[in-house]
């Protein structure tokens, strides 16, 4: 008899802890019938009216319209916005703010019209400034896009992917008055065609600036990963990283699987193995798709990271190319972390996911702390809206950032949490994925724990934010240096500095004498040494070469050391 009772407790145990999507798109109010797109369309998880709920953003076949769903209150409502000729067949469609005035641009781009661009004029009123915007007009076969701020001016710059053999990909530097620069000659970007899919700007080296990771089509085409040299420019290192993968990939995707604090990347594959690249926090990455049990080994298209059960540890959901009438493929897969040591296939997660899948994003439909996932389907009756069911009891927090110097959507963002010593990490990215964008909001789950020791956020600007004792099941939205009292310094040693970039002078402002000033570059070689002894300090720089630089600064017992751009 005990026996029995053990087993029957064992199998409650499972059965609580169990992770269990329902598919419920009718239930919640999204209808969009998904027509045929050549490769599909993509979609977006994202607050795009900042009321604080995931809205949907859906890019349809040719002669269909964008379609636009509000979330209110964990339910969705077919929204018309004044985006005049809204019938292309688009791809990736994003929400940003490119001037950094609080609410959210819309971006688009088309594998056959070309790319668009609307400013959001105040409550989501759009005006098309891409004739203006200096981007080109021509109708290249565009792909993904991703937004990171390479240069680390404050503003959002864009990766354009381009499918094509002969034309490159693209990349604009924001000029910080709604137009663009293409800067693909003076970062150092490669010159020919590798029929890119998407890109992800991602600090894989920890060095504090974004570097760019892309995904080409066709095994004759290598992945490419841009280092970011600090001074506006790139060196090509896929080789010498290991991350050069030689298969028809896909995704880029991006996540901390290990709790290292180092970012990981998956790649999706064409009826083959996609791959894991575990960050070996040496500039290098190892292939641990086996290790992992994560090859997946059909035809993969989106993929996405979640900590799906609140366990503390990141799951992984990939979206297939079948609709299951191809028993040797997987339509979908859903991976369920094993305390960062292995995945394990649970599909019984996500049931009768049978649809031919392209893109899928991840947020939280009714604020509830357990995140769902949206997948764009083709030749099916609607987009998939997986709501996450598994209330099994467990916390969970979720950040949101808002930047000042840095870029306003926070972009670029190194958040980091303690939980009973336990870390865990996040970057945050806009238009990652295959065609998709998630939700601006970051998510952690704790487990059983009921207070967070820290939450540390890292900006690009290179000012740290740390709250302390946070408690648990709360959406925290910070604001950069909004905390920066509780940091290292206290109110009396805490100091400003401005601008960054910066021309020739620095400005150094204070509540005591700053003591000294050293600046080291990215040699770590100091190149200036000064002991101002006032509360306000003025650096010349100007005669300093262009690239970043470390300050580190003494007030009173206290030296902080923070990063600087030299233009």
């Amino acid at each position: 008899m005990m026996k029995y009772v053990i087993i029957i407790i064992l199998s409650l145990n499972l059965l609580k802890a169990q992770v269990i999507f329902e598919e419920s798109a009718n239930q919640l109010g999204v209808f969009i019938n998904c027509e045929y797109t050549y490769l599909g369309n993509g979609i977006t998880f994202f607050d795009y009216d900042n009321d604080g709920w995931d809205d949907i953003t859906v890019a349809s076949a040719e002669g269909e319209p964008i379609y636009f769903l509000k979330n209110i209150n964990g339910n969705f409502v077919s929204q018309t916005l004044n985006i005049s000729d809204n019938n292309a067949r688009n791809k990736q469609v994003n929400w940003v703010d490119i001037d950094n005035d609080g609410d959210n641009d819309l971006f688009i781009t088309s594998d056959n019209s070309g790319i668009r661009l609307f400013e959001n004029l105040g409550n989501m009123v759009m005006s098309e400034i891409t004739s203006t915007s200096g981007m080109l007009s021509d109708n290249f076969p565009y792909y993904g896009a991703s937004w990171g701020d390479y240069n680390n001016d404050g503003f959002l710059d864009i990766f354009l992917s381009i499918r094509d053999v002969d034309i490159p990909s693209i990349l604009y530097k924001n000029n910080g008055d709604n137009t663009f620069t293409l800067a693909n000659i003076e970062a150092g970007l490669l010159t020919e065609g590798f029929m890119s899919f998407c890109s992800v700007f991602i600090d894989y080296d920890n060095d504090g600036d974004q570097d760019i990771y892309v995904s080409n089509d066709k095994i004759y085409n290598p992945n490419l990963l841009y280092r970011n040299n600090g001074d506006g420019t790139f060196t090509e290192v896929g080789q010498e990283s290991n991350t050069d993968l030689y298969i028809d990939a896909m995704t880029t995707t991006v996540g901390d699987i290990n709790n290292d604090g180092w970012f990981d990347i998956y790649v999706t594959n064409d009826n083959d193995d996609s791959v894991l690249l575990l960050n070996n926090a040496d500039g290098t990455f190892s292939d641990t798709t086996s290790l992992y049990g994560v090859s997946f080994n059909s035809i993969g298209w989106g993929a996405l990271f979640l900590d799906a059960d609140n366990d503390t540890d990141i799951d992984l959901y990939v979206s297939g190319e079948t609709d299951g009438s191809y028993p040797q493929y997987l339509s979908s897969a859903f991976y369920e972390n094993q305390n960062g040591n292995s995945f394990q296939l649970n599909n019984s997660a996500i049931p009768n996911d049978f649809a031919e899948s392209y893109s899928n994003a991840t947020g939280d439909i009714n604020n509830d702390g357990f995140p769902d996932i949206i997948v764009n389907n083709i030749n099916h009756e609607n987009i998939f809206v997986w709501y996450n069911k598994s209330n099994n009891g467990k916390n969970w927090l979720k950040v949101k950032l808002e930047g000042t110097t840095s870029n306003r959507n926070g972009i670029g963002s190194f958040i980091e949490i303690s939980v009973d010593g336990n870390k865990q990490y996040r970057y945050t990215c806009l238009g990652e994925g295959y065609l998709s964008q998630n939700s601006a909001t970051q998510h952690f789950g704790l487990g059983n724990q009921t207070m967070i020791d820290y939450i540390k956020v890292k900006w690009l600007s290179g000012t740290e934010d740390i709250l302390y004792n946070v408690t648990v099941n709360q959406t925290l939205n910070i604001l950069e240096g909004s905390s920066l009292s509780v940091n290292q310094f206290d109110n009396s040693s805490a100091f400003t500095y401005y601008p960054n970039p910066v021309n020739n002078t620095l400005t150094l402002n204070a509540q005591n004498n700053i003591k000294n000033v050293r600046m080291y570059n990215m040699l770590g070689q100091e190149v200036m040494n000064a002991q101002p002894q006032a509360v306000d300090s003025d650096i010349d720089m100007s005669s300093l070469e262009t690239g970043t630089y470390f300050v580190q600064v003494t007030i009173a017992s206290i030296t902080k050391t923070v990063r600087v751009v030299k233009q």
